[in-house]
């Protein structure tokens, strides 16, 4: 059997695609494994700068797959046991490297959540997004009730979340819940080439500590935040990355920053 998940490395960029095309790269305990096993090598390994995710085929993730379901509505699965691994959704938004979801086709139901706990999205204009859950009897699952809003308002997250309506990545990008929509046959090129200059020119030391501040900073004041960024920003000045970001910038050449302390 192939792999659920594969990975591929080249100019410091890793390229992670969710390998089930024969089902729209539905979810799977073993495929979310996988992925997050991925991830975890991703961090740790000196080479990868930024990662991108994908879908083979022409699919992203499209929820959870219909016969999982189907078990675990006849009772044939234990719901409390069926995730097979400890490590939750929002796991992606601890990995130390950009994240980038390049949301090629449908993403339904925790398809939809793995792209939103991505640190940032590009979307086929025809992709078919849903929430989904509400139709299947469900509730907002896995995180995506603590992100969605924060990307797309209120309003308009329970609007998604009521209605589990289809919506196209043209809205979805217009919503907030992308960067921007393409066309399905430019979105991993792009995100790939996106990944790449943030592999080429920004410090990963710089990326790692802006990724903490951000996921953090939406769980604490602003009064708290603002002195978090003060005590980092002294800190930043004392290290190798700030001279050399200073240095490359009036020598007119690409910057050499050292990988991302573990």
């Amino acid at each position: 059997m192939s792999e659920v998940v594969t990975k591929s490395v080249e100019s410091g960029v890793a390229v992670l695609t969710l390998n089930r095309p024969d089902r729209l790269n539905a979810w799977t305990p073993e495929l979310g494994s996988a992925y997050f096993d991925l991830l975890e090598e991703c961090a740790a390994d000196d080479d990868v700068r930024a990662i991108v995710v994908t879908g083979e085929g022409r699919g992203f993730c499209a929820g959870a797959d219909m016969q999982d379901l189907e078990a675990l509505g006849a009772g044939e699965i234990d719901g409390a046991k069926r995730r097979q691994d400890n490590r939750p959704q929002t796991f992606p938004t601890t990995i130390p490297k950009p994240i980038i979801a390049a949301v090629n086709g449908p993403a339904a139901g925790i398809g939809l959540v793995l792209a939103l706990m991505c640190d940032i999205r590009l979307i086929a204009d025809d992709a078919k997004v849903t929430t989904a859950f509400a139709r299947r009897g469900l509730v907002a699952e896995y995180g995506i009730a603590w992100i969605l809003p924060r990307l797309v308002g209120i309003a308009n997250a329970l609007d998604l979340l009521f209605s589990g309506r289809v919506i196209l990545g043209s809205e979805a990008a217009a919503l907030g819940m992308a960067g921007r929509s393409l066309p399905a046959g430019e979105v991993r090129e792009a995100a790939i080439a996106y990944a790449r200059e943030l592999a080429t020119f920004s410090s990963p030391a710089s990326m790692a500590a802006m990724k903490r501040q951000l996921y953090a900073d939406l769980e604490r004041p602003l009064a708290e935040g603002y002195e978090e960024a003060i005590r980092l920003m002294l800190e930043s000045f004392e290290r190798p990355d700030f001279a050399e970001g200073v240095a490359s910038f009036v020598e007119r050449r690409e910057p050499n920053f050292a990988p991302v302390a573990r």
